[in-house]
This record gives structure tokens, sequence and C-alpha cells, in this order.
């Protein structure tokens, strides 16, 4: 399997380190987003232009989210993404749950703050800075108040919940995203910053390599 990533991609993230979680034995291929021919093969891959992708044999699965799913179910005796109904369905509505509400308020901060500075886009919108800061504050209000009574985003152990949720946040800092006083969520983040899939896959260390 191939998995065609970048580590500036927060969506490409979160499936990268449910590869390394799973010890499953992908290549992981970098994309340089900056090169016309290997954007050119990215369209020719994901007809939405976007990381991640997973090439297995013949199959090409776009989406983070559905690549974390294909690749836990993948592999035999995982615990992440259980197969009871409910239990699934727990942790499916926290993966699209992020990718809809959390991850794009991020997102807004990470583009502002940091991305446009990268590539010279000009400086931070502080319209749309406020509109961040008003989605932030809801919805990183809803998981800290989640979070308050336990130690992982679904039942008693780690899943995919987590890594759809911690991948977003791997962009919070160099946003300068303001969720510092939601000591819950920063709690089960430290959580997730001791795994050795979130140490394999450090923003900066990746960066540095890019």
């Amino acid at each position: 399997m191939r998995l065609y990533h970048h580590p500036i991609s927060t969506n490409a993230r979160r499936a990268v380190m449910t590869a390394h979680h799973l010890r499953q034995p992908v290549e992981l291929v970098l994309l340089d987003l900056s090169s016309s021919e290997q954007r050119k093969h990215l369209l020719s891959i994901n007809p939405n232009e976007k990381i991640p992708v997973l090439v297995d044999g013949d199959f090409i699965l776009w989406e983070s989210c559905a690549i974390m799913q294909y690749l836990a179910d993948k592999t035999p005796g995982q615990t992440v993404y259980p197969a009871e109904l409910r239990a699934r369905a727990d942790i499916n509505r926290w993966m699209f749950w992020s990718a809809q509400h959390l991850a794009p308020a991020i997102a807004i901060f990470y583009w502002e703050n940091f991305i446009k500075g990268l590539i010279g886009a000009g400086r931070p919108d502080p319209v749309e800075l406020e509109r961040g800061a008003v989605d932030l504050e809801s919805f990183a209000t809803v998981l800290d108040n989640h979070l308050a009574q336990r130690q992982w985003v679904c039942g008693d152990g780690l899943t995919l919940a987590d890594f759809a949720i911690a991948a977003p946040l791997m962009a919070a800092a160099p946003g300068r995203a303001p969720l510092a006083r939601y000591r819950h969520l920063q709690a089960w983040f430290g959580r997730m910053q001791e795994l050795e899939a979130w140490r394999m896959t450090t923003l900066e260390e990746e960066l540095a390599v890019a």
C-alpha cells in the first residue's frame, strides 16, 4: 500500500498516525505540492486534487477518515475501531464531528497565522480570525465538556476518534489557536502527545525534512 501525504496537511496526518499505530506496511509517499508534475499525478488519483490518498493495489481511496477506517479493518486484532455497532457509530460520530466542525475552526487560524506567512499570501485577516474564534469557542467547549470525566473520546480506550481529533490540533500551536483555557481538552491532548504514533508524526520534525 502507498499513502500519499504531506506534513502540512492535518487531514493527511490523521491517516499517517493511524498507519503508524496499526503498524500497517504502508509506504509513505511525500508529495511536493509545489510541483506541477506531482500535482498532476495527485489529480490522477484523486479528482479533488487533495491529500491523503491511499493506493492498495488497484483500489484507490481518498478522504482521511475513510482511509483510517479501511486501515483499521485490514488489521486483525486492532482495538481502535471495534466491530460492535454502537461503539463504531460513536467513533464515526466524533470522526465526522472533527472533520465538519473542529478541524475547519482550527484551519482558519492555521491558514491566517501560519500558512499565509509560509507561502507569502499576505497578512492575517482579522475578520476571518474573529469568525474562527467564534467557531472554535463553540466546538472546543463541546469537546472540553465531553472529556471532563473521561480519558479518551470514545469508550475506555484509544480509538480512531482520538486520532481524528488530535490531527487538526497539530495545527493549533503554529496557528496560535486560543485553546489554552480548555483544561480537559489539554489534558487529553497531552496523553495523545505521549503516543508513539504522535511522536512519529510531529509537524516540526516532518517540516524539517519536507
